[in-house]
């Protein structure tokens, strides 16, 4: 056989290795989503209120943004076996520590711990699978993989309503253990040791990168506690987080070695391709958080009914992808984001249009809408970003789009919570301001003859008041991703139209973009 018909890996049982892997990506992709329609339920057991109980989620996805600049690294000096190994030792372990969480700071370190482990699952799993295929099967493989990284996002919803309702809300972190057992069996026995070679690592560009994002982290969770910037700790963090910023900055353009190469951030679709990436992030989890909220809270929907009710965002993407994947090469990749983005923002502005009392269709059919508009959004800018980038930096530049998605989901999750606690406080006070005191209903002596009454009848006018205070900042929020979703679409006249042998396959963007 031709050298050029043998993939660079050779494995003793490939489809045994693919199906470890492929499980442990699984595993990390459902934890993404799993989690969310139980959050109502881990805030009453854990004493944590609406505002603070968003860690569970930004814990997580911070932990894998501070990380992830390290995988290239990490790679290099310890080889892809050990670090699958370790990375799904750690995982596992860490679910097991969050199903037996008795706080929410313990649940918090639990999640950064589970973080850190899944940051390397997806993009190793992805490695092996194309090291152990040929450059014929490459593009059927990366199609499987990108089935199986759907199916996370489909999925976890479903997973996690189905465990809480018939068992317990720790059961969605439990329930890793027996696949994360099952995948270091299949990792061990046929994982072969991959070459090692010594490597420099910038840590004092990555410790900039890392202070930075977790200073922005927490001055966007703990400043509606703190009454922002005036308070001496949210000043703090903010001086902290800007100054590495701008240091990180300065670091990355003037070192020798800097911890990304300098010549990609000169690559003009590349660094616009960055902020959309920044942007889907947002949006895609921003929304994923709030859901849940709104359809157990308002709505009073279980959470297997709440799961079931996300899954279409899942479907959406899904069927896109299979569907019209295959055409997606043949059409400018700019024409396909600007749809998109119409179709999410779309999507929006038809829930920002919801009410307290409404049938299931609505949530259904927007659903959909924004799943189709996401799969025309992140394989675009994939390939947008890659277009015209030189091949020898796509690994460098995969961690740095990672790590902007990751800082992206991190920043909206902790962005529309803050704005929905302010909004709710507004519109409570600004709809309690509107409505006639109880008291007048009673006049003279009546009042302290009906006192009990008069009781009851403000417990529900002000529960009723809660109510549309919610519902409203949900409304609002919505309405705020619709319309960054729309401004972003002018950012496209700075594209290049540069494509040739450069360009991603579609299965391989699509697949980039699950992450």
């Amino acid at each position: 056989m031709a050298q050029a018909d043998l993939p660079p890996l050779i494995v003793r049982n490939r489809p045994l290795l693919l199906a470890g892997v492929m499980a442990a990506m699984i595993m990390q992709t459902l934890d993404t989503t799993i989690a969310n329609v139980a959050l109502p339920h881990m805030a009453a057991s854990l004493g944590a209120t609406r505002d603070t109980i968003t860690w569970v989620l930004t814990s997580y996805v911070l932990a894998s943004a501070v990380v992830l600049p390290l995988a290239g690294w990490l790679v290099d000096r310890v080889g892809i076996r050990r670090m699958l190994l370790f990375s799904v030792t750690l995982f596992t372990v860490s679910s097991m520590l969050c199903g037996a969480a008795q706080s929410l700071d313990q649940m918090v370190v639990f999640r950064i711990m589970q973080g850190l482990a899944g940051a390397f699952l997806a993009p190793l799993a992805q490695t092996v699978i194309l090291d152990t295929s040929t450059t014929a099967e490459r593009p059927r493989m990366m199609s499987i993989y990108t089935q199986g990284v759907m199916l996370g996002p489909i999925s976890g919803p479903i997973i996690g309503g189905y465990l809480t309702d018939n068992f317990n809300w720790r059961w969605v972190f439990y329930v890793n253990l027996p696949v994360g057992i099952g995948c270091f069996a299949l990792l061990w026995l046929f994982m072969p040791n991959t070459p090692r070679r010594e490597r420099r690592i910038d840590l004092f560009g990555w410790l900039l990168i890392a202070t930075a994002v977790s200073g922005l982290q927490l001055v966007l969770d703990r400043g509606q506690d703190r009454d922002w910037f005036a308070s001496s700790e949210i000043v703090i963090e903010a001086v902290v987080a800007a100054s590495c910023l701008w240091m990180a900055l300065v670091h990355l353009a003037t070192a020798r070695t800097p911890l990304f190469p300098k010549e990609i951030f000169r690559d003009r679709n590349f660094s616009i391709g960055l902020v959309f990436t920044l942007l889907m992030g947002l949006v895609m989890m921003s929304v994923m958080a709030l859901l849940p909220g709104l359809m157990q809270q308002i709505y009073g929907y279980s959470p297997m009914q709440s799961g079931l009710l996300l899954a279409p965002r899942g479907v959406g993407m899904l069927l896109s992808i299979t569907l019209f994947g295959r055409f997606m090469n043949r059409v400018d990749p700019r024409v396909l984001l600007a749809m998109g983005l119409c179709l999410m923002s779309l999507s929006l502005w038809l829930m920002a249009h919801w009410s307290v009392d409404m049938p299931r269709g609505p949530i259904v059919i927007s659903g959909v809408i924004q799943g189709v508009g996401l799969s025309f959004s992140f394989m675009p800018v994939n390939m947008i970003s890659f277009a015209t980038l030189n091949p020898r930096h796509r690994t460098d530049a995969s961690g740095l789009t990672m790590l902007f998605r990751n800082v992206g989901s991190s920043v909206g999750v902790a962005g529309v919570t803050v704005l929905l606690a302010r909004n709710v406080q507004i519109n409570h006070a600004e709809i309690g301001s509107r409505l006639p005191s109880v008291a007048s209903a009673f006049p003279g002596d009546m009042h302290s003859a009906f006192a009990p009454f008069s009781s009851m009848v403000l417990g529900t006018v002000d529960g009723m008041v809660n109510q549309q205070a919610a519902m409203i900042a949900y409304l609002d929020d919505f309405l705020a991703m619709s319309v960054a979703c729309v401004a972003a679409i002018p950012l496209l006249l700075l594209v290049r139209t540069g494509t040739a042998s450069k360009t991603v396959d579609v299965a391989a963007a699509a697949a980039e973009a699950a992450h």
